[in-house]
């Protein structure tokens, strides 16, 4: 049971933007939401199997081991979240400086906050 788990909640290369083209298309045809240390660019892809995350720091965030350490939150809290859009959606997400700041838990929160306020996640559980 654990590898089925395992393997429900891996963020391999399909499920990642890679392109700059990608990128540019969700940023011109997408929608935009921003809150706290997070900008959010998505498009709903109903044509796709699975929902694909890009992340972005710019050099604002601060040295290449802040940077590194945004893109590693940004990258678990989508792989945590990924099956609860309510279909699939390609997602990029922006670091912005107050990430810093943040640890996980405080990251995801604005993630779902974002996610809801987009109206692409599924009724939750509590």
């Amino acid at each position: 049971m654990p590898d089925a788990l395992q393997a429900r909640l891996t963020l391999g290369r399909d499920k990642r933007l890679l392109k700059r083209g990608e990128f540019a298309r969700i940023k011109t045809e997408g929608r935009r939401l921003v809150r706290g240390c997070l900008v959010v660019n998505w498009m709903v892809c109903p044509d796709s199997a699975v929902s694909r995350l890009g992340a972005i720091t710019s050099k604002a965030i601060g040295n290449a081991i802040k940077r590194s350490r945004a893109r590693r939150l940004m990258r678990e809290v989508f792989r945590h979240h990924q099956h609860e859009f309510t279909q699939p959606i390609e997602l990029v997400l922006i670091a912005r400086r107050s990430i810093n700041e943040k640890d996980f838990q405080q990251v995801e929160r604005t993630f779902l906050k974002l996610m809801s306020e987009a109206g692409v996640l599924a009724a939750r559980e509590e």
